[in-house]
Formats: C-alpha cells, structure tokens, sequence
C-alpha cells in the first residue's frame, strides 16, 4: 500500500518542477496579463482631454459636465469648472436643461460609466422613440 510519505508532500511532483498559479495562469493565457515592466496602463486613453471639456455619467444616473484636469489607470477623474444636469422632476430618466455649479470634484473610478468629449460632438434624435 502506498502511503503520501512515498511520494513527498506534493504526491510524486517536485514542488520546483510544479509552476507556481500566476505563472500558469501567465503560462496559460498569453497576451492578456499586464505586464510587470509596463505598470498599471489603462484602457482608456484620457491624455488627449486633459484640459478640455468632458461629459460623465456615473452609475446613479447623474451626469455632470466639467473640465478634464487629472485621471489614473482606474478612471478616478479630477474635473474642474463642473456643471451637473438636474433631472426633471416628473420624469427622473430624463434630463432637463437645468444645471448647477459644483466647481471641482473627484470622481471615483467605479461609478463612472461614460466618459466623452463635448467638443467634436453633437446630440441628435433618436430615430427609434416613438414620439
């Protein structure tokens, strides 16, 4: 009868020959773990608004406009000059013309859902509400 103290602690594998998880992991997906050498990149590129005005809506539902001024890799973001959207009173999906100063806030990565530049676009009609 064989016992576990015939194999060794790791049942007849070597624990070096064995690749520790983040090495298989690394091992058995290429090309998707970030790279230790090239830091905490983010998905967004954010560098080409610094400076320039932005719309984010956050997960409640708000949706402010305001200044780019700073951001990291998880999308906490630093506007300036912000604008909030007030929403209208009979219909909370919808948003009215209406806005308030708040001035700067720091907006944290998780609750943002959408971020877009206000120069270069434009609102149009939905072609699918009916009306």
């Amino acid at each position: 009868m064989l016992s576990r103290s015939h194999f060794g602690s790791s049942w007849g594998f070597a624990s070096a020959a064995r690749p520790r998880q983040s090495e298989r992991l690394r091992l058995s997906i290429p090309g998707t773990m970030a790279k230790k050498d090239g830091g905490n990149k983010s998905v967004l590129d954010l560098e080409r608004y610094l400076n320039q005005s932005v719309k984010v809506k956050f997960s409640g539902g708000r949706e402010v406009r305001g200044i780019l001024k700073g951001h990291d890799a998880v999308a906490n973001l630093v506007l300036d000059d912000v604008q909030e959207y007030l929403r209208d009173p009979e219909d909370p999906y919808k948003v009215a013309e209406e806005t308030r100063s708040i001035g700067l806030v720091v907006a944290r990565g998780t609750s943002v859902m959408l971020i877009c530049p206000v120069d270069g676009t434009e609102e149009i009609a939905n072609p699918f509400a009916s009306a």
